[in-house]
């Protein structure tokens, strides 16, 4: 457990993020390492096939992150306040509610396979494998919900290190099954699949030993195991607004993916590659929010009023380095990295097109760094409402930018139409903060 309300910003901040970064570079890693497999061992079709999944997928595990951000957020609080049987009754009402919703998602999920790739005008050359790679992917729904909903409750009283030994796991695991039943025994995408589910689930149980072995003070005691009304009432209040906020940017996705579907086999196999370096540069910018998220929240819940705008502004200056590393990496790397997805007949067109699309946005990327630190601040202040707002402004914006651009200029006119969405957030959240801080006198 760490104690965020004494001590220097900084140090609070980048050791929380840390381990949060390095985990998320890890699955990073692992998805890109799929990707690859994918396209190599089984085929362009493959990885294009996974390419139209990955938006309908990253849906349900945004929205699901979502309500556990947002219930983080109020055991953060409870946390900074001292009140672990309030700790408690949010841990254990977020794992009922929640085990019942992703429940009935996954089900849904299933029986909606048919009209997603419809909706998606997925070309019939990959339609079959991309409906069995959703069906048997929405199973594992239930276990992302369990994972996330444990790894909460750890961040949430500054533990960020123990969710990324089982991330880590969980990784390592599905690479070594897809690494020997596709690339060693040429098994196809429905064991990439299965394989991916069962890394969740394994994920999902270490987390629920481990809390119950390691941290007791956070588990929920025979008496607290129902949902209160009051708890679920608040949990929803933050988290359902969040869980919105979370799945509009793969709505956004998803419109966006309709429209690069389009252009291509050769397109969308470009553009699942490029979104695989995409994701390392967005998730970990993601996750230094995430720590000025909890910063904020335990400050605010002890009613350290005066640490919270010096921890945002030293969080944006992190944001801002990591920037830094991962466009220039990007702008250096962005032609061998594409070709590192792809080979054989077509691979040229999937390297150029790729690597054009690469070269605007690791300029781009320094606008989501921005964007993301004042989510994070904004969600440690319990407004969950602006950054909704914002996302919507934002995804919004870039979902009409793709319609317009990309049948003019293809793949760069997605890059442009992001940094137009990001911007113009910006104009949004950058005011609004001056003004939360002058009306809640920081």
């Amino acid at each position: 457990m760490c104690d965020m309300t004494k001590g220097a910003p900084l140090g609070h901040l980048f050791f929380y993020a840390v381990p949060l970064l390095l985990g998320n570079w890890l699955q990073l890693a692992y998805n890109a390492v799929d990707s690859i497999i994918a396209g190599r061992f089984i085929g362009q079709e493959a990885l294009a096939a996974e390419g139209v999944a990955g938006p309908v997928m990253n849906l349900v595990i945004l929205a699901i992150s979502g309500l556990c951000i947002g219930a983080g957020v109020l055991m953060s609080e409870a946390f900074g306040a001292g009140n672990r049987d309030s700790l408690r009754e949010t841990l254990a009402t977020t794992l009922l509610f929640g085990a019942g919703l992703c429940c009935a998602v996954a089900v849904l999920g299933i029986l909606a396979v048919p009209w997603m790739l419809q909706a998606l005008a997925v070309p019939d050359s990959i339609r079959a494998i991309t409906g069995i790679y959703l069906r048997i992917t929405f199973v594992g729904a239930p276990f992302t919900f369990f994972y996330n909903a444990l790894a909460a409750g750890l961040k949430s009283v500054g533990d960020s290190k123990t969710p990324l030994k089982f991330l880590a796991f969980s990784a390592i695991l599905n690479a070594l099954l897809d690494l020997v039943l596709i690339g060693g025994l040429g098994f196809g995408i429905v064991c990439s699949a299965v394989t991916t589910v069962v890394a969740e689930a394994a994920s999902a149980l270490l987390a629920m030993n481990y809390m119950v072995r390691q941290v007791p003070e956070l588990c929920p005691r025979q008496g607290e195991w129902h949902i209160q009304r009051g708890v679920l009432g608040r949990i929803l209040q933050y988290g359902s607004v969040t869980a919105l906020q979370q799945a509009v940017q793969p709505i956004c996705k998803v419109l966006i993916q309709g429209q690069v579907n389009a252009l291509g086999v050769g397109a969308i196999a470009a553009f699942n590659a490029v979104t695989r370096v995409d994701d390392f540069a967005f998730t970990p910018q993601q996750s230094i929010a995430t720590a000025i998220t909890t910063y904020i929240a335990q400050n605010r819940g002890a009613g350290q009023r005066q640490r919270i705008r010096a921890g945002f502004r030293v969080g944006l200056r992190l944001e801002l380095c990591y920037w830094l590393l991962i466009g220039g990496v990007t702008w250096f790397l962005r032609t061998p990295m594409v070709a590192l997805f792809v080979s054989g007949e077509g691979a040229a067109q999937v390297i150029a097109l790729g690597s054009e699309y690469l070269g605007y946005m690791a300029l781009f990327y320094a606008l989501p760094a921005l964007t993301n630190g004042f989510q994070g601040f904004y969600r440690g202040m319990g407004k969950m409402t602006t950054t909704l707002v914002g996302t919507c402004l934002q995804a919004g914006l870039r979902a009409l930018g793709a319609a317009l651009l990309a049948p003019r200029m293809g793949l760069p006119g997605i890059a442009w139409s992001c940094a137009f969405g990001w911007s113009v957030m910006l104009l949004f959240e950058i005011p609004y903060y001056f003004h939360t801080c002058r009306k809640q006198d920081l």
